[in-house]
């Protein structure tokens, strides 16, 4: 049996999102987290991207549970996918069990998966680990880190966090739990990087706070709020401040909704049943009476935003006087898509307020002062800066390098890269195989880069197909051509019949090979074009 410690990240390692970690001793597994990545901008038609955990697919067995810190979707979007293929309980606060819960109902896993819900300051008992939640503040509540005490030493793993004084819900960071790990010695810490190349401290929630009073104060028309719909706390805020200035509330956004009614039937959503409306009723208000909270931060043209821009929503238009509020970061990566919206917005004549230009949304990771903080107060033998892109966790390595962390302490690895550990020493693996896992419609993992990039070179280039008819070196009657997106067809003549002299040379060439002729026309026909249009279309020659 192995006597260490294997801990392998199977996402949020190298990146940002999906955030999945295994925990192996001898012949029992536990995971924290299984999050979703929303695709990068060259993922096209992807929908959304889950860790790719393969390797525990001859180890479901041996898994005892799956513990959540949080119930935002990068730490539970995975959740439906995972629990077709292991028979374990998830653990989760009450807020994050709610959450939960939806997406097993959504998916039709709700009878077939066990939910235990526990408290922060709970001692969970899960074979050999002994697991401690502690509570964190973040931008949703009922957040938690794991004290994770095992064979070999106490583990911590903070999830995600900063050190708000002043959060929303009043339930500041258990300081104390976190010195009390420190009395007893931390072998390990696993520590969000998120913002490690952010100087300072994170500011508090309460800085929204301020703003959004300034803004409902001061707005003259409809206030729309855009948001991610587990963004409890951002809820909150807005609806205090309808509540504070006579707006009445509409959500708008199957998830905002959902989410909205499983935290307000849990108790951490206070707000009045005569304070909010429906979406279809927002037209019998006068506009200075109304607020809308919806979906769509990060430039999903499905989601309530995208579809404004585009004016498709179907009760909901931009009307001149609006204010829109942004308030959320971009994702890395989609920052195109999101300014894209924001600049349709304004042509539709509304204010938009973002991040950038007002403080309307706060980062929920802590920055550089406070990940400083932590490190001096857990005082651990060695680091695993997880949460990030490489340059997170290689700065979040140079940070604990100042505070006197030895460099061959400090593990800054990628997803796959299993790390054994006691309390002799920290030993780097070779990394797994394994990559993207992309949901695509209905189809997860059907679809790989292959595919993508085929469509990539469809969006870039185009397309061009041909039928061709051949018989003993001559080409009958002229070949079918169909293309798009390489030339306006009006001007297309001379290029295509280019093309079918260049099918009936190749054609001729092969008179008398065996070989077949669609590949040689392929090639052919795509020095042609290139050298014609400058472009590389996909092209495909189908040979009857």
């Amino acid at each position: 049996m192995n006597s260490k410690l294997r801990i392998t990240p199977l996402g949020g390692l190298g990146e940002i999102g999906k955030n999945m970690t295994v925990f192996e001793y001898e012949d029992e597994i536990i995971i924290v987290d299984a999050g979703v990545m929303f695709p990068e901008n060259d993922m096209l038609g992807i929908d959304l991207i889950i860790p790719d955990y393969n390797y525990l697919m001859d180890k479901t067995d041996k898994v005892k549970a799956i513990l959540i810190t949080h119930g935002h979707e990068d730490h539970i979007g995975a959740l439906p996918h995972l629990m077709r293929h292991i028979e374990a309980p998830i653990y989760a606060t009450p807020l994050t069990a709610g959450l939960i819960d939806v997406k097993m109902r959504q998916a039709k896993l709700a009878n077939d998966v066990e939910l235990i819900i526990f408290e922060a300051d709970d001692v969970l008992q899960i074979g050999q680990f002994q697991v401690e939640p502690f509570h964190v503040a973040h931008s949703i509540p009922d957040c938690v880190g794991f004290g994770i005490t095992t064979p070999v030493g106490l583990v911590v793993h903070t999830g995600d966090y900063k050190f708000d004084h002043t959060p929303t819900d009043n339930w500041p960071p258990d300081f104390a739990k976190l010195a009390e790990f420190s009395e007893r010695g931390v072998l390990c810490l696993l520590a969000d990087s998120t913002n490690a190349d952010r100087p300072g401290w994170t500011p508090s929630e309460k800085v929204v706070e301020e703003a959004f009073d300034k803004l409902f104060r001061e707005a003259k028309g409809r206030i729309i709020v855009a948001t991610f719909a587990s963004l409890i706390s951002r809820i909150q805020q807005v609806a205090d401040m309808a509540q504070r200035y006579g707006r009445k509330l509409a959500i708008t956004g199957r998830s905002m909704r959902d989410n909205t009614k499983i935290a307000r039937k849990l108790g951490y959503l206070d707000v009045p049943d005569d304070l909010l409306i429906d979406i279809g009723q927002i037209d019998s208000y006068p506009a200075h009476e109304i607020a809308i909270i919806a979906t769509g931060t990060q430039g999903e043209p499905s989601a309530v935003m995208g579809r404004l821009a585009l004016g498709r929503h179907r009760n909901l238009t931009i009307m001149e006087g609006d204010t829109v509020v942004f308030s959320a970061y971009a994702i890395p990566g989609n920052e195109e898509m999101v300014y894209r919206i924001i600049n349709r917005l304004f042509q539709r004549g509304a204010n938009v307020l973002y991040e950038r230009i007002a403080k309307v949304h706060v980062s929920g990771h802590a920055s550089q002062e406070e990940m400083k903080l932590l490190i001096n107060l857990v005082r651990p033998k060695f680091l695993i800066p997880i949460h990030g892109e490489l340059r997170h966790l290689k700065q979040h390595k140079a940070l604990a390098k100042q505070l006197g962390i030895p460099a061959e302490n400090i593990a800054v690895v990628e997803n796959g890269t299993p790390l054994e550990l006691d309390e002799n020493g920290l030993t780097i693996g070779e990394r797994l195989p394994g990559g993207y896992v992309f949901i695509d419609g209905a189809g997860v993992g059907e679809v790989g880069w292959s595919v993508v990039r085929d469509r990539d070179k469809l969006a870039q280039n185009g397309f061009f197909v041909a039928y061709v008819n051949a018989h003993n070196g001559n080409v009958i009657g002229q070949p079918d051509i169909v293309t798009r997106g390489i030339i306006d067809m009006r001007e297309a003549e001379d290029l295509l019949e280019g093309a079918r002299e260049t099918i009936a040379r190749v054609v001729k060439t092969y008179a008398t090979s065996n070989k077949a002729l669609d590949k040689p026309i392929e090639e052919a026909l795509e020095r042609y074009l290139y050298a014609e249009t400058g472009k590389r279309p996909f092209v495909q020659v189908i040979v009857k």
